[in-house]
């Protein structure tokens, strides 16, 4: 399958997801501009083909920003290794998301039944189990990749020889070993 048919196929599974959890959400009290998640969950995990989408964006962006935007990415990695959390580097000043129509489904997933005010989101149990089996379908869709936090999946995709063995289809965990191990990142094909 190509990078393209990939992506396409990950739009399906997103699409798939929101009609299987959109009665979950009609509650949901997020909004434009909440943020709760943004700023305190910190944990926003990816795969390697989410990476690569939100890479191409970031690439796509004018000097300034793609250059501001890199910089937040550096700094959101650093902070995830010391075991802080750290804001998501594509939050605007306006707490509304840059990346919004390409967001990862770490995010997509997300939503809340109360106003967080510090607790975090409270979800439905059954829309759990569905996004923990929406999960599962993404890594087997990129079964030749990698998830993790976003911050240390593109810092590998920001590396040529990785990006380029990824794209043609290579697998080599041996690869990433000393990265992947330091930084808790998931063989998506392993055990799937």
């Amino acid at each position: 399958m190509t990078f393209e048919e990939k992506k396409e196929r990950l739009k399906e599974i997103y699409k798939a997801f929101d009609r299987e959890a959109v009665e979950f959400k009609k509650s949901a009290m997020c909004k434009p501009g909440c943020a709760y998640c943004c700023i305190h969950f910190g944990s926003v995990d990816i795969t390697t083909l989410e990476g690569l989408i939100i890479r191409d964006r970031v690439n796509s962006f004018a000097k300034p920003l793609k250059k501001r935007i890199k910089k937040k990415i550096a700094q959101n990695k650093k902070l995830r290794e010391k075991g802080k959390v750290a804001q998501c580097p594509f939050l605007k000043e306006d707490k509304t998301c840059r990346i919004y129509d390409i967001r990862p489904f770490s995010c997509r997933q997300l939503y809340s039944l109360r106003e967080c005010d510090g607790r975090g989101p409270t979800v439905h149990r059954q829309a759990v189990n569905l996004a923990e089996k929406t999960v599962q379908r993404l890594q087997r869709l990129d079964s030749t990749g990698y998830s993790g936090h976003i911050s240390f999946i593109i810092h590998l995709l920001e590396k040529q020889e990785f990006r380029d063995f990824y794209l043609a289809g290579g697998f080599n965990p041996a690869q990433i070993m000393g990265f992947g191990k330091t930084h808790d990142i998931i063989i998506n094909g392993k055990g799937i």
